[in-house]
């Protein structure tokens, strides 16, 4: 039986030309932290094979409100803060249910 509070999703981070290595750099020095927070399972970066210059997120969080306050934190908004100069479009969340 899965716990239905969980909150599961991906996160996608399209790196802008030539800042793919800076984006890296900025979500790795995040994760220690992240990874201690309160209610999260996962916090995974990975880089896609299939489109260069992309992180792909894949996280698990307690309940909504761990993912809020995460949202909220000083490390996901310290790198939001970046995202102007990172990202060569939006943050892209797909939220998920788990079904077994």
């Amino acid at each position: 039986m899965t716990d239905t509070n969980q909150i599961h999703l991906v996160a996608y981070l399209v790196a802008k030309t030539a800042k793919e290595q800076a984006l890296i750099d900025a979500v790795l020095a995040i994760v220690p932290a992240v990874r201690e927070e309160r209610g999260c399972i996962a916090y995974e970066p990975h880089l896609s094979l299939e489109h260069p210059g992309t992180v792909v997120m894949v996280e698990a969080w307690q309940d909504q409100a761990a993912l809020d306050a995460h949202a909220a934190g000083a490390s996901f908004t310290a790198l939001a803060a970046r995202f102007d100069e990172l990202l060569a479009e939006p943050l892209r969340v797909e939220t998920l249910r788990r079904l077994a």
